[in-house]
C-alpha cells in the first residue's frame, strides 16, 4: 500500500483514496452527522455488491428532460430499477432549457428534490454558502463505488479542482477512466481526395487544407461554423486557443494556470491568446473561414455545409451520423465526411478533455431523510457501479441488449441507438428510457466506447495516443472573494469576448494588443488574477 498523502486525506478525513478495503464501514466516520439514518440500507454494502434497500424507500430527484426522449413513465427503465433496488424515483420534470433556472430557483427557496444531477461545476459554487447542499466530500465513505473507481484511475487531482475553500467538494462528478474527446472538425473527405490532401495533423496543415480548397473552388468559404451563438467562436476558439496552451470560446476562463511561472495569469492577455487569434485573423482575411461563423444560427451553417457550399464545419459523433452525413449524401452522393483527429499546435500532442462529467447534488433535507445513508448507497450503485453503469446505458440484457463470451455489446435487433441499429422499429432512449443523459454518463473506457462506431473508436485511439494535459491547481474562493471576483468578471467576458471578435474579423487592428491590454487592467485584470493567485497560494498552504 503507498503512503496516503496529506492532499488525500483533506477535509475531514473521508476521501482515503487508498482504502484497505473496498466495502463501506459500518461505523459512521466521525462528524458524519447524519448517518445514523440508515433505514433501508444495507448493512455490508460494497464494490461489485447489488444494491437493494432492505425496504420499499422513495426518492425525489430533479429530471433534465430532453426533448429528443421525453420522459413517459411507462419506461423499462423506471419499473426495472425498482425491481433491482427496491427504489423508487419521484422525479420533478424540469424541461433542458429551463433546467438552470428552474434549479437555482428550487434550491433558494428550500423546495429541492434530495438528488440534484446534471449540475456543471463551477455551477455548485452559487449554493455553498447557503448550507443549502450537502459536502459530498464528507460522505465517500458511504460511496464503495465512487471512491474504489477514483482509486484506481488516480483521480485526485480532477478532484481537487472541485474543493472549496474549506477543502471539501460539493459536486459528486460523473468520472471516467479516461478522459476523451468528442468536439473536433467534420471535413469532407472526398475533397481531401481530390485534392489529394492527407488528413491535416497540425494547424499548419489546416491552414494549408483550407487554402488548397479555396484554390479548388474560389467562390466558397472552405470552412463556416456553428455553435457561434450564443458563445462566438464556441468550438472553434476552444480548439485553436488549447494548441497554443490557453483557453477561448466554451472553455474560456479568465484565469490560466502558467507552469513555468508558478502561478495564474489572465487569460484574455496572455502572449498565447493573441496567438491564437492571429490564426484565426488569418483565415478570415484569406477567406478561408466564413466570417458568418460567429454570429450565425447552427442551422444556416449546417446548411451551407450539407449543400456542398462549405466543406468543413465543427462537430462531434452524434451530429456526423444525425446531421451531416445523412443530408450530405442525399445532396451530393459521392460526398463523404469524417471526424478528424483535432489537430495540433505550437504546445506539442495533447488532449485536453477532461475525465469528470456533470454531476449530483445533494440537498441539506437529505441528512434529515430517516433513508439517507440507504439513498447515498442507491446513487453509488446507480452512477458508479459497473452494474448500475451498464443498466443505465444498455437497459436489461435479452430485452434491449445482448453481450457476448468476450463481453461486446449488442442491441437487440428491434432496437436503435445512435444509428447502430437505424430504422429498428424501438428507440433504446425514447422507448426505454435507458442511455438517459441523467443516470448515463462516465465509467469504464470499455462501456464508453461500447456504443462507438468502428471509424470512432479509431478517432479515439489517435487521441488517446495523446498525453493528458496537466490539471491545473485548485484555487478556490471565499466567500468574500467570490463577492469581488463577480463583480470584476461579467465586464472582463464582456470585453475579452467582444474584442476577440473584433480582432479576428479584422475589426480592430492586432497592433493595438498593446492598449487591449491596457484596458483589461482598467477593468481590473490585474486585480483579479492577484485575488486567483492570493487564493491559490492559501489553498497550497492550507491543504498541500
Amino acid at each position: 500500500m503507498r503512503e496516503i498523502t496529506r492532499r488525500q486525506a483533506i477535509g475531514l478525513g473521508a476521501f482515503t483514496l487508498v482504502l484497505a478495503g473496498c466495502g463501506s464501514d459500518d461505523t459512521p466516520a466521525p462528524g458524519q452527522a447524519g448517518t445514523a439514518n440508515r433505514a433501508g440500507a444495507m448493512a455490508n454494502y460494497a464494490v461489485g455488491q447489488q444494491f437493494k434497500a432492505t425496504e420499499p424507500v422513495n426518492f425525489s430527484i430533479l429530471y433534465n428532460n430532453h426533448s429528443f426522449y421525453p420522459i413517459k413513465n411507462d419506461w423499462l427503465f423506471w419499473q426495472e430499477l425498482t425491481k433491482r433496488t427496491n427504489v423508487t424515483l419521484n422525479p420533478t420534470v424540469v424541461p433542458l432549457s429551463d433546467y438552470e433556472n428552474k434549479r437555482g430557483l428550487l434550491i433558494g427557496a428550500g423546495d429541492a428534490p434530495l438528488i440534484i444531477p446534471k449540475t456543471y461545476h463551477p455551477q455548485e459554487e452559487a449554493f455553498v454558502a447557503s448550507g443549502a447542499i450537502l459536502p459530498v466530500s464528507d460522505y465517500l465513505d458511504l460511496l464503495p463505488n465512487f471512491k474504489d473507481k477514483a482509486a484506481k484511475w488516480r483521480l485526485e487531482p480532477e478532484l481537487n479542482t472541485l474543493r472549496q475553500a474549506d477543502g471539501r467538494f460539493y459536486l459528486l462528478p460523473g468520472i471516467h477512466e479516461k478522459s476523451w474527446s468528442d468536439y473536433t472538425y467534420a471535413v469532407r473527405t472526398d475533397i481531401l481526395e481530390e485534392l489529394g490532401l492527407e488528413v491535416p495533423k497540425t494547424y499548419d496543415d489546416f491552414y494549408a487544407m483550407l487554402k488548397a480548397m479555396k484554390e479548388k473552388y474560389p467562390d466558397r468559404y472552405p470552412m463556416t461554423d456553428r455553435w457561434g451563438v450564443p458563445t462566438p467562436g464556441g468550438n472553434l476558439f476552444k480548439l485553436v486557443a488549447r494548441a497554443y496552451g490557453t483557453k477561448g470560446g466554451w472553455d474560456y476562463q479568465h484565469a490560466t494556470w502558467d507552469a513555468a511561472a508558478g502561478k495564474f495569469v489572465y487569460t484574455g492577455a496572455m502572449p498565447q491568446y493573441r496567438q491564437m487569434i492571429e490564426y484565426l485573423r488569418k483565415l478570415v482575411a484569406e477567406k478561408l473561414l466564413d466570417p458568418e461563423s460567429f454570429t450565425q444560427q447552427d442551422d444556416p451553417a449546417k446548411q451551407k455545409f450539407v449543400s456542398g457550399r462549405s466543406f468543413v464545419i465543427s462537430g462531434n459523433a452524434q451530429e456526423l451520423i444525425n446531421s451531416y452525413r445523412g443530408p450530405l449524401t442525399e445532396n451530393i452522393p459521392d460526398a463523404k465526411v469524417a471526424k478528424i483527429p483535432v489537430p495540433t499546435g505550437p504546445i506539442g500532442e495533447y488532449k485536453h478533455d477532461s475525465r469528470l462529467e456533470n454531476g449530483i447534488m445533494i440537498s441539506k433535507a437529505a441528512l434529515e431523510n430517516k433513508n439517507f445513508v440507504a439513498m447515498m448507497q442507491f446513487i453509488d450503485w446507480l452512477w458508479y457501479s459497473d452494474a448500475g453503469q451498464e443498466f443505465a446505458k444498455w437497459g436489461v440484457e435479452g430485452t434491449t441488449f445482448t453481450k457476448d463470451a468476450s463481453g461486446a455489446y449488442k442491441l437487440a435487433d428491434d432496437v436503435d441507438y445512435v444509428g447502430l441499429n437505424a430504422g429498428a422499429p424501438k428507440h433504446l432512449q425514447k422507448d426505454f428510457g435507458f442511455g438517459n443523459g441523467v443516470f448515463a454518463y462516465g465509467g469504464p473506457t470499455k462501456l464508453l466506447q461500447s456504443t462507438f462506431s468502428e471509424e470512432e473508436v479509431a478517432y479515439q485511439d489517435v487521441m488517446n495516443a495523446r498525453q493528458d494535459y496537466p490539471v491545473e491547481p485548485p484555487h478556490p474562493f471565499t466567500e468574500e472573494e467570490r463577492e469581488q471576483s463577480t463583480l470584476w468578471e461579467t465586464a472582463l467576458k464582456d470585453h475579452v469576448t467582444q474584442n476577440t471578435l473584433r480582432f479576428v474579423l479584422g475589426e480592430r487592428d492586432i497592433n493595438e494588443w498593446d492598449a487591449y491590454v491596457k484596458e483589461l487592467e482598467a477593468k481590473n485584470s490585474t486585480s483579479y488574477i492577484t485575488l486567483v493567485n492570493t487564493a491559490y497560494e492559501r489553498f497550497k498552504k492550507e491543504h498541500g
